[in-house]
C-alpha cells in the first residue's frame, strides 16, 4: 500500500472524492487540486491517473511513500472490476 499526494492544474469538485475511491481532495490555490490519499497499489494508482487523463487534467506532481500499517486500518482505493471479466 502506498500514501499518495497527486497535485494537478484545474479544480476538482469534492464531490468527485468517491469517484476517486474515496481520496481526499482540497485546493492549494485556485487553480491547484491535491488528492491524497492511500492505493493498495501500483495497479490502483494507474487507474487514478488513468481517471486523471480521461478527465483533461495537467498532472503537475506526484509523491508517494509506502504504508506498513495493516490492511484493517486503512481505507484505500481499489480500482473496480469490470464487469464481465473473468480475471
Amino acid at each position: 500500500m502506498q500514501q499518495i499526494e497527486i497535485h494537478v492544474k484545474g479544480e476538482i469538485s469534492e464531490k468527485w472524492s468517491e469517484w476517486f475511491g474515496g481520496l481526499t481532495i482540497s485546493h492549494s490555490g485556485p487553480d491547484e487540486t491535491i488528492l491524497s490519499g492511500i492505493v493498495a497499489d501500483q495497479s490502483a494508482l494507474y487507474g487514478i491517473i488513468s481517471r486523471l487523463r480521461d478527465l483533461g487534467m495537467y498532472l503537475c506532481s506526484l509523491n508517494t511513500e509506502e504504508v506498513t500499517k495493516a490492511p484493517s486500518e486503512i481505507n484505500y482505493f481499489e480500482p473496480e472490476k469490470e464487469q464481465g471479466s473473468s480475471r
